[in-house]
């Protein structure tokens, strides 16, 4: 090829080239004239990356509605999620998926490392995987109060906004209609929702319905307030609106709230990891110590070991479930329990089932169902009593099972321990050499011949032992002391493995424990109503403020006021329950009645006004003490929250940190001690009797 041929190549790969870039700024000019570039914009809007975590959580919602142990826990955190998000499908789906994700997330880490950490002890491996299951609720329970305190934080803006809204518009319906114009807030579908209900045909029913699946308790009051406001107007009080009076009110409230929360957050957020993390050093400190301790191996290994640590296992598992309650304990959150057919109204149904039931559930009428009756109130409990009653006996039931079967466990591990361990006497200092440890494994094999040969006759002495030996090829050329030596330890191995069989206390015992478990439903209960009175007094003032917003409205009267009382009751839900159905009987002797039921002093104040209210002033002059100390009951609800904080603090530490105590003090303080007291004792002994 000349060089002519390739001036023309060249020449021509330039033309063209020219020529493309000529036709590319044509089109680009011609594009940017035409609709071509606003469809572009409009695809750039809708189009999905290659990896979209929204359709990775719709996909992985499908895939766990498939999977049925994983399913239950999708429904139950779909149930909190529905009433949130209210109607909004894909977001309730794709929160679920998220939740489930990270909770699988940490779950599955922990569910290896503990197979890993116990592996050589499977009864252990069981208890601390059914416990992981149990955890698996703290952990949704966890994500969804994150969302709901989200939502809680929300309505402090979207009041805000309303206050604005209402000055510029001048009408309830039409200034929540406007604020919950903002997609991108969660409380925004709320807003929505009542205003759905303010326009209805029937708001009042309508209203009813939303009280039932309101997110939380200010949302209801919102709701109520706004309500009133419309059908009954709007008034001017010390020159100020009274419908912004009221929302602002509840904004106070809400922020005292908040910060309860957030405080109470702050002090139990490492509570319940400290509650559970001594279940998972249990292996690694036995290894530990016996690989430092070697002389503690025979306490660890053995039977004594392993009932600390079914010791150490009840009370985690007993104080992870009062820090939890104790934490729990007076919140928003919804019940998403099935409280219409659970499964122990299934199995009451079976009519055998129902007879044994009915043999432990006390007559009505009778001085204990009534106890019974009143401790599910105290306690805020959804429980029937049957349901009550199947739980104590499925607890019951369960736990004689499962005591037997540890029973059980421990007679194989004192017998395995003398099959397997190395005979040879305690190493305070350190480990066996491999020379010795090959010694005596090979002496522990030759003692388990013998014993296969006695075990089980337990009329086995140790002349029959020792006639054995002196015709064994391994003891030929072994001197007369070594001979003896070799009965004593065989004599003492084959006692405890003859007396390792299920005895008659043992099986007395499985039933102390089942009465236990019997009883723990019921200590559950007044445990919470114990914990539910320390809140008496910030539920008392928050009555205040609902009375303080009731009170100016026109044509509000006690009876209104008593329906808005058992709305947001919670300790007291019981005897207001009990007044508004006897009102219509006699307004003033329905009032007595709920006086005599209630002992706490603030309480009694309302009622007193409130049958005050009834017979001889209006209900405004009943509570002017609220508006005019509206300002130091504000100042006392933040110290009274203050100080309950404080006192669960204290309870939840001293719960929280009680497994942790057990863990090294009983587990690993004591045992050194003792067996290490024990075992030098011994060897003084043993130097004094050689010399």
């Amino acid at each position: 090829m000349n060089n002519q041929v390739i001036f023309i190549i060249m020449g021509a790969a330039v033309a063209l080239l020219v020529i493309i870039m000529i036709v590319y700024f044509i089109l680009k000019k011609k594009m940017k004239s035409s609709e071509y570039t606003n469809i572009q914009r409009l695809r750039e809007g809708t189009k999905q990356n290659k990896f979209s975590t929204e359709v990775l959580f719709q996909k992985l919602y499908l895939t766990y509605v498939k999977i049925p142990f994983i399913k239950r826990y999708l429904l139950k955190i779909r149930r909190r999620l529905e009433i949130i998000n209210v109607d909004d499908e894909y977001t309730t789906r794709k929160q679920a998926a998220k939740i489930l994700t990270k909770t699988l997330a940490i779950l599955v880490p922990v569910v290896l490392l503990t197979i890993i950490l116990t592996s050589k002890n499977f009864l252990l491996m069981i208890i601390l995987l059914l416990f992981e299951l149990f955890m698996i609720d703290t952990f949704i329970d966890g994500s969804v109060d994150k969302i709901d305190n989200k939502i809680l934080k929300e309505q402090i803006d979207f009041f805000s906004e309303i206050r604005h809204a209402y000055h510029e518009y001048n009408m309830v319906e039409e200034a929540i209609y406007q604020v919950s114009q903002d997609d991108e807030k969660d409380v925004s579908r709320q807003g929505e929702k009542i205003y759905e209900i303010l326009i209805s045909d029937d708001p009042e029913m309508e209203l009813e319905k939303y009280y039932d699946i309101a997110p939380n308790s200010f949302l209801k009051e919102f709701a109520g307030v706004s309500y009133l406001t419309k059908e009954f107007g709007d008034r001017k009080v010390d020159g100020a609106s009274l419908y912004l009076k009221n929302v602002n009110n509840i904004t106070q409230e809400m922020q005292l709230e908040i910060l309860k929360r957030d405080k109470l957050n702050y002090v139990f957020q490492s509570l319940s990891v400290i509650s559970v993390v001594p279940v998972l050093l249990l292996e690694p400190l036995k290894n530990w110590a016996i690989s430092n301790f070697s002389f503690t191996a025979a306490w660890y290994q053995g039977k004594a070991g392993m009932i600390v640590q079914m010791l150490i296992l009840i009370i985690t598992f007993v104080s992870y479930i009062l820090v939890r309650k104790l934490k729990d304990n007076g919140s928003t959150s919804i019940d998403t329990k099935n409280t219409e057919n659970p499964w122990q109204e299934k199995l009451y149904k079976k009519n055998v089932v129902k007879r044994i039931v009915d043999l432990f559930i006390p007559k009505k009428g009778t001085k204990e169902y009534r106890k019974t009756v009143q401790l599910l109130k105290d306690a805020a409990s959804k429980q029937k009593m049957e349901w009550y009653y199947m739980n104590r006996m499925t607890i019951a039931i369960i736990t004689f099972f499962v005591s037997m079967f540890i029973f059980t466990q421990l007679h194989i591990i004192a017998i395995d321990y003398i099959y397997t361990e190395p005979t040879t006497d305690y190493d305070i200092i350190g480990g066996l050499s491999e020379k010795d440890k090959a010694k005596a494994e090979e002496l522990t094999r030759q003692d388990n011949i013998i014993l296969n040969q006695y075990r089980g006759k337990t009329k086995t002495t140790k002349e029959d032992i020792r006639k054995t030996i002196d015709k064994s090829d391994y003891y030929k050329e072994a001197a007369d002391a070594e001979k003896d030596k070799a009965v004593d330890r065989i004599f003492e191995k084959l006692q405890i493995i003859n007396t390792e069989y299920m005895q008659w206390f043992e099986i007395l015992l499985a039933f102390v424990f089942a009465i236990i478990g019997y009883m723990a439903p019921m200590w559950l209960l007044m445990f919470q109503v114990k914990m539910r009175q320390l809140e008496m007094e910030d539920e008392v003032m928050q009555f205040q403020t609902i009375i303080l917003m009731l009170m100016r409205i026109e044509r509000v009267n006690v009876e209104i006021i008593l329906d808005w009382l058992e709305r947001y009751s919670n300790i007291f839900k019981a005897p207001i329950t009990k007044c508004v159905n006897n009102y219509e009987a006699g307004a003033w002797e329905a009032l007595e009645a709920m006086k005599e039921e209630v002992t706490y002093t603030q309480m009694i104040r309302i009622i007193e006004s409130l049958q005050a209210a009834v017979e001889k002033i209006p209900i405004r002059d009943a509570f002017d003490e609220l508006e005019s100390e509206r300002d130091y009951y504000q100042e006392k609800r933040k110290e009274s929250n203050e100080r309950l904080i404080k006192r669960k603090g204290m309870i939840g530490k001293a719960i929280g940190f009680t497994p942790m105590v057990c863990l090294f003090v009983g587990y690993l303080i004591i045992p050194l001690v003792f067996i290490g007291l024990t075992s030098m004792s011994s060897s003084f002994t043993s130097m004094t009797s050689m010399k």
